[in-house]
């Protein structure tokens, strides 16, 4: 058995699906199954509409008129049998209608709670799974929010493991192809039964899920590009594909900036040593990237890529006696990490020397509430240290299992970019030793990232 996924760009147009349609059936040789995202930016369509209803603006059926179009244009091309297009067209008018009662609602109500963005942006992954079972040859539809269930983590939802892997091998215990056609992103809440998702890139991680619970031989990541690059190929024209990563190495390359596929995918299967391709829908017969288990060095190079995260917050504090550097550093990791707050990079150049920790700029506010908070005991006393931010700055990583062994290659890319005239306020090697990070200057983002490629791969 092989889990396929097909994002959005993936099933988009005709054109495209058209190319998923031929992939898909040339593979179902064995059991497949196939998890797709919403048509390529209906998921955006659907929440610009909530938006426009919920301000009374009623441009939103202008908005829901679009979505219709969308989806009207594919059920009635060649890609759908002639003599079954009405039907099917009856079955998205049936989501269509409950779709704009949402909007709605909404409008009337002037509210778009939590509850109801995830019940309108379902609506993409519904109607798309649902037309896609009628293109693939002998498909059969199946709907995840039975089999994927998610629980309360913060402010997040997250898969409720245990609970979504007894259902998915229940609902997939009598499979035996050819094919199975399923909605990525959407699940339901473990303990309510509302309908819930898996957030941006979702659909990603229900095909890992699916992937793991039922020990597939691979799990196939079709998307709109080649496979994970040595950099980013908009901004280094010669950046190339990367034949073979660990996972380790993938996992290090997705969370700092490679947007390929979704963080977390990896780690259900990466736990069952199960190989991810990242292959492209539109040049299928590129090989694409294979993450395994292993480390192969297919270069010369120490390094596998570089990557970047332009909009990043440096958070600084500045340890006393009252606080020194250990004690500091400790509870400042303890209170992001309850928060759910991604760190990038943390430094200190000495026992002495201020604290440095990079974070995204998206959770820069939550992170200084949360450390304010924490401290405000001692602040109150005059004793807390004092938290700042520089929201001016940008992380660069550079990637490669191979950096844990050439302990030395900082100074080396620090020198490239001191010799750019890049100035790096901050720097680190990551937790898992794959990582080397540096903060720069926002302005000098894409000359540190060309510096850096330049080094490495030339």
């Amino acid at each position: 058995m092989r889990v396929m996924k097909f994002g959005g760009t993936s099933v988009g147009t005709v054109a495209s699906l058209r190319n998923v349609k031929k992939i898909v059936e040339e593979a179902a040789t064995e059991p497949v199954i196939v998890v797709v995202s919403a048509l390529g930016g209906v998921t955006d369509l659907l929440l610009r509409a909530a938006r426009e209803a919920c301000a009374c603006n009623r441009e939103w059926q202008q908005t829901y008129d679009l979505i219709v179009s969308r989806h009207h244009d594919v059920v009635f091309s060649e890609l759908v049998a002639l003599e079954r297009q009405q039907e099917v067209w009856s079955g998205v008018e049936i989501l269509l209608k409950r779709l704009k009662d949402y909007y709605t609602g909404i409008e009337l109500l002037e509210d778009f709670s939590d509850r109801t963005q995830c019940n309108v942006v379902s609506m993409g992954e519904r109607m798309s799974s649902f037309i896609i079972s009628h293109i693939i040859k002998d498909a059969r539809l199946f709907y995840s929010p039975d089999f994927i269930k998610t629980e309360k983590w913060f402010d997040k939802n997250i898969a409720a493991t245990p609970l979504t892997d007894r259902l998915i091998c229940d609902t997939f215990r009598d499979f035996a192809g050819p094919v199975a056609i399923a909605p990525g992103f959407i699940s339901t809440d473990a303990a309510t039964g509302d309908i819930t998702n898996l957030g941006r890139g979702g659909s990603d991680y229900t095909a890992a899920l699916l992937a793991a619970s039922l020990g597939a031989q691979v799990l196939d990541i079709w998307t709109d590009v080649d496979g994970f690059m040595t950099a980013d190929p908009r901004i280094i024209k010669d950046a190339e594909v990367i034949p073979h990563l660990s996972f380790l190495e993938s996992m290090d390359l997705c969370n700092f900036g490679a947007k390929v596929i979704y963080p977390p995918t990896i780690y259900p299967v990466f736990h069952k040593n199960i190989p991810i391709r990242i292959l492209n829908t539109f040049n299928p017969s590129a090989p694409g990237t294979l993450i395994t288990d292993e480390h192969h060095d297919v270069t010369d190079h120490t390094f596998r890529g570089v990557t970047s995260i332009a909009a990043t917050s440096l958070i600084t504090a500045a340890p006393d006696s009252r606080f020194p550097l250990p004690e500091l550093h400790s509870r400042v990791l303890n209170v992001l990490s309850k928060q759910g707050v991604e760190i990038l990079l943390t430094s200190a150049a000495s026992p002495t020397s201020p604290l440095k920790l990079a974070v995204r700029a998206t959770d820069a506010p939550r992170a200084l509430r949360a450390l304010r908070e924490d401290f405000a005991p001692e602040l109150s006393e005059g004793t807390s240290p004092v938290f700042t931010e520089r929201e001016d700055v940008s992380t660069i990583s550079v990637v490669g299992e191979n950096i844990k062994l050439h302990p030395d290659i900082s100074l080396k890319l620090l020198g490239a970019l001191n010799g750019a005239g890049i100035d790096v306020p901050a720097s680190a090697t990551g937790a898992s030793g794959f990582t080397f990070s540096m903060l720069v200057n926002a302005d000098r983002h894409q000359d540190a990232l060309r510096t850096l490629h330049a080094l490495i791969f030339h």
